[in-house]
């Protein structure tokens, strides 16, 4: 239980697809008014809140077509812009009976990847949080590239959390009621798992998919929450039908499931670790695997690299992978791919002369490097 002190005074909630309309596409007002309430609760103890939702397209498919029909991909960025007008009204008029006033804000991947995008538009957010107005935020789903969406919006929350307006909760609200061993629509065995250790890799309890309007699923909160975590913010993945679920899940109390949170980082740090657009990947051995994941950290060195693909320049970010494949360490590459072609097993000491200029002793510095906190062994 969360006291007076350590309560956040931040959250991110990221409601999904099925809690905004039911199978028949039909708008649940029901929920988005009993929503609005519980919103208006935390805003009068204080706790800042925004607000991620999903649903556009859902909306956008009921206004178009008959109940039953299939969106092909290409249609979904047309549906959005249809339903995303009425979904932002649905909002509105359920918080303005609430005394809350809000803030439609649709992003894309550039807003995010673009450092100084992104920092404008946290300058943004905080205007809204200071002036006592909730920002809503969704996708920009009708100019989004399919290859590089948030998917559900789940990644959209946790970057939001960690790089954006760095929050001390993240909670996300579907349908189900957590995490579960096992898909509990198919194995009367599945239990609730209630709470996740930082180091903890749950991606094999990843049940359940998303709706015929979602491209989320249980696979996709996951994986935002482990970037969530990584970067210090608590994560709550909890049943948005459930009475009060925001306030119990900001009291710290058993509900769904409580992804614990390593150390705080650095805000430079926390945006590397939600960056959804690396370059390029370095595969490396196991030595330089073992020196990346000691906890005073170390940097990426030519010669620990085995192999690099991907066509990255100074400065992108690159990913790291040990020999099967896992991310291990992200961070921005202090030379191109080709020069790392060229220097990768030597020592530091050869690079001036296989470039035949003098460059960074290391290919990624510690400084400019996030490392993953799941157990790659």
């Amino acid at each position: 239980m969360e006291t007076e002190a350590t309560r956040p005074r931040r959250i991110v909630a990221k409601v999904g697809t099925r809690l905004v309309v039911d199978p028949d596409g039909q708008v649940r007002h029901d929920f988005l008014s009993r929503m609005a309430r519980e919103l208006r609760g935390l805003m009068d103890q204080g706790v800042e809140v925004l607000l991620v939702t999903s649903g556009a397209v859902g909306i956008g498919r009921r206004m178009i077509f008959p109940p039953g029909r299939r969106l092909r991909p290409s249609e979904r960025p047309s549906a959005a812009a249809v339903g995303q007008p009425l979904l932002m009204r649905y909002w509105a008029e359920a918080l303005t009976n609430v005394d809350i006033a809000s803030a439609q804000v649709l992003l894309t991947q550039d807003d995010v990847v673009d450092r100084g995008r992104c920092m404008r538009l946290r300058d943004t957010l905080e205007d809204l949080l200071s002036w006592g107005v909730l920002p809503i935020l969704n996708e920009n789903d009708s100019i989004s590239v399919e290859s590089v969406t948030f998917g559900e919006n789940d990644l959209m929350a946790a970057m939001v959390a960690v790089a954006i307006t760095p929050a001390e909760l993240l909670v996300m609200l579907s349908d189900q009621e957590g995490l579960f061993t096992a898909d509990p629509r198919s194995d009367a065995a599945a239990r609730l798992i209630c709470q996740v250790q930082p180091h903890e890799d749950v991606a094999q309890f990843a049940s359940g998919a998303g709706g015929p309007e979602s491209l989320g699923g249980m696979s996709a909160k996951i994986e935002a929450a482990r970037r969530a975590t990584d970067c210090g913010i608590r994560v709550v993945i909890a049943d948005g039908n459930a009475e009060g679920v925001l306030a119990r899940a900001v009291r710290g109390e058993t509900i769904g499931t409580c992804l614990l949170a390593r150390p705080r980082m650095p805000s430079r740090k926390a945006w590397l670790a939600v960056h959804l657009m690396p370059r390029g990947v370095l595969v490396v051995d196991d030595g330089a695997r073992e020196a990346l994941r000691q906890s005073d950290g170390a940097s990426l060195l030519p010669s620990g690299i085995v192999a690099v693909t991907g066509h990255f320049h100074e400065g992108d970010l690159v990913t790291v992978q040990d020999r099967a494949g896992k991310e291990i360490a992200r961070g921005l590459a202090n030379y191109s791919a080709a020069e790392v072609a060229r220097i990768m097993g030597h020592h530091s000491s050869e690079i001036e002369q296989v470039l035949g200029r003098a460059g960074a002793s290391e290919v990624i510095h510690r400084d400019d490097m996030v490392v993953s906190s799941i157990d790659t062994v």
